[in-house]
This record gives C-alpha cells, sequence and structure tokens, in this order.
C-alpha cells in the first residue's frame, strides 16, 4: 500500500511530489541536511511529509549555499513551516514558490493514485487504471520512450491525456516490483514522435 496517506513518504514519492530527481534526494538524505526527519522501516528510508519543502530548497540552492547553511534552511522550514523567508548567512530564501510547488505535487500525486487500481485477478495484481486491464506502467514506459500522448490515447480510447500525463507521476512515486521486464518491441526503438506518412500506391499493369 502506497505510504504517501500516511505522515511519513518514502523517497520516490518525494521525488515525485517535489520534482527533485531520486538521485539527488537520497545525496540529501546522505549528506544529513534533512535532519530528524528521516526514518527507517523495513530497511527503507522514510521522509516526514513536513521536509518535502525543505527537500526542494536543499536541492534548489545547492550551487549558492554552503551545506551547513542549506542544513539551517531546512531545520527552519521543519520547525516553523510557515515561515515564508528563511535567511541564511547573507542570502534570504524564499520559500513560496517551493511551499506552492510541494502543494501541488501532492494534489498531482494523489489524484494519480485515485485513477489506480490493483487486483490479484487482473493482470497478477499489477497497477491498472480503474475499469481498465491497461497497465499503467507500460504507458509510463511508452511515454519515457517518447511516445506523443495524443497517439497513446488514440491506442487505448479507454484513456485520455489527463489520465495518461499521471501515469507517469505514478509510475516514479511507485516503481515496478521485482526485476525489469524484457523489453517490447516498441521499447527498443528509437523514441521519436507519432507522425502521418503518405505512400504514393502505383496501379499495377
Amino acid at each position: 500500500m502506497p505510504t504517501g496517506q500516511g505522515t511519513l513518504m518514502t523517497a520516490n514519492e518525494a521525488a515525485s511530489v517535489t520534482g527533485v530527481p531520486l538521485r539527488q534526494v537520497h545525496r540529501i538524505i546522505d549528506d544529513g541536511l534533512l535532519g530528524g526527519a528521516v526514518r527507517r522501516r523495513h530497511n527503507a528510508r522514510l521522509l516526514a511529509r513536513g521536509a518535502l519543502v525543505g527537500l526542494k530548497l536543499a536541492h534548489e540552492t545547492a550551487d549558492v549555499l554552503t551545506r551547513e547553511s542549506r542544513r539551517a534552511v531546512v531545520a527552519t522550514l521543519i520547525r516553523r513551516p510557515r515561515q515564508p523567508v528563511i535567511r541564511a548567512a547573507a542570502v534570504v530564501v524564499d520559500a513560496r514558490p517551493a511551499v506552492k510547488a510541494v502543494r501541488l505535487g501532492l494534489d498531482q500525486l494523489a489524484k494519480a493514485r485515485r485513477i489506480v487500481s490493483t487486483a490479484p485477478d487482473i493482470l497478477g495484481g499489477t497497477p491498472v487504471f480503474k475499469g481498465t486491464r491497461i497497465s499503467v506502467h507500460e504507458i509510463s514506459d511508452m511515454l519515457a520512450n517518447g511516445d506523443n500522448p495524443a497517439a497513446i490515447v488514440k491506442a487505448y480510447p479507454q484513456l485520455d491525456r489527463d489520465r495518461v500525463r499521471l501515469a507517469s507521476i505514478y509510475a516514479l512515486a511507485y516503481p515496478r516490483r521485482g526485476r525489469p521486464r524484457a523489453k517490447t518491441g516498441w521499447q527498443l526503438r528509437q523514441p521519436k514522435v507519432s507522425e502521418t506518412i503518405a505512400f504514393d500506391v502505383a496501379e499495377r499493369a
């Protein structure tokens, strides 16, 4: 069951919500910038939801603040999450854009969860779009491969562009379990947008 319903979030969920690359999420945790906002459970590192704005700012200020200044900014945000402006050394950090972005990210992740269902008798419990047998991760893979969302909707009329877009958000927050599946033919081709090609058919004598 996704942890996003509670007060703790996985690193993948945090990456999906904040837009911080997953590798950078782990690096920020490893650097100790999030302090006590990180918990361990079943060998997984979980982040307090209240630390998401701090995580985003720790990433965005990496080139302008020292590690200690970034740690101070995050600590202030965790203690006083409603403080709009934080002063770190000679730099003033406006947290409001990050707060807005995280709120939007949380809203989008919640929306993505609502359109997905899992059941043992449907594709062995694979996450699918509600009311269909279409794998959410397969659609996300198609987008990552460069497929045009309009072409995906045309191929899967049960979907619309918004559900296709949300597939990527869900797949980042909740990646496939187990070993990666072997790539199919469409995954091996070079990414390209859909296009219409006209063929001239010559009449045979």
